[in-house]
């Protein structure tokens, strides 16, 4: 079993806050970030939050009503 790890993966040089879930045997990765490596947002929280915004009003069902939650384990400096 793989001990819980937490770490910056490096995504053509772009960096994307992960962690490992022991119980699940799953990484999760800061969808914020991935939205950034992907899109080039000036601004990847605002571009999540309109784009869940959207999904939303579409009928989608795989978002929360929930704005954000902090990564509490380490930060990204930009």
């Amino acid at each position: 079993m793989m001990k819980r790890d937490t770490s910056i993966k490096l995504f053509e040089s772009s960096q994307v806050r992960t962690i490992w879930n022991d119980d699940e045997e799953k990484w999760y990765f800061s969808v914020v970030d991935v939205i950034g490596v992907l899109t080039d947002s000036p601004n990847p929280r605002n571009y999540w939050k309109v784009l869940k915004h959207r999904l939303t009003k579409e009928g989608n069902q795989s978002v929360t009503n929930c704005n954000q939650l902090k990564c509490k384990i380490f930060k990204i400096k930009r």
